[in-house]
Parts: structure tokens; C-alpha cells; sequence
């Protein structure tokens, strides 16, 4: 297994948009064979910072949940509204094995 770390600075003031985004990406890694473990969203300290998680079996499943993404309607639709609207300002992407015993 191989899990996806996303850490996210996002515009504070547009909290709600991110939020949406982040709903409609969790049903997208599911729907795609993997395993959205959630968004962690700002409540105390920095308000601009977010992070996700998501584990697919192999690097193999992730590689080809990429490659699916990038021809997906859905997909193309919300890169291109994060974009347009700017609420990620950044997003750092770091892989790890999970350790769960």
C-alpha cells in the first residue's frame, strides 16, 4: 500500500470552495480503486494550511489513477475551477507506506 500525503495552502477567504473541491476529490479516489482517508481542513493555528490523505494498493494503482484524472471530465473540470477561482495557492504532494500495527 501506498498512501498520498497533499499538503494544500489555500486562500482562507474561500474556504467554502475548497471544501467542495475536497468532497467531490474524495469521491474520486473511491470511485477510481483507492482509499480517501479525508481532508483536514483549518480550525486552530493557520488558517491556510490543509492536508489530505488517500492509500491505493500499489504505486502501480496510483500511477494509473493518474493517468486516469488527467482524461476525466470530472477531474478536468475541477483543476480547471481550482485554478480559475485560485483558492490552492500551493500543494506539495509526499508518498508513505503506513505503519498500521
Amino acid at each position: 500500500m501506498i498512501t498520498c500525503h497533499v499538503k494544500y495552502i489555500i486562500d482562507p477567504y474561500q474556504l467554502d470552495a475548497f471544501e467542495r473541491y475536497s468532497r467531490d476529490w474524495i469521491q474520486i479516489v473511491r470511485r477510481m480503486g483507492g482509499e480517501h482517508h479525508g481532508y483536514f481542513l483549518p480550525a486552530e493555528g493557520a488558517n491556510n494550511i490543509a492536508c489530505c490523505l488517500f492509500s491505493f494498493a500499489s504505486l502501480s494503482d496510483y500511477e494509473r489513477y493518474r493517468r486516469e484524472a488527467a482524461e476525466d471530465q470530472q477531474c478536468i473540470e475541477l483543476v480547471r475551477k481550482a485554478t480559475q477561482q485560485k483558492f490552492i495557492l500551493s500543494y506539495e504532494r509526499s508518498f508513505m507506506r503506513p505503519l498500521l500495527q
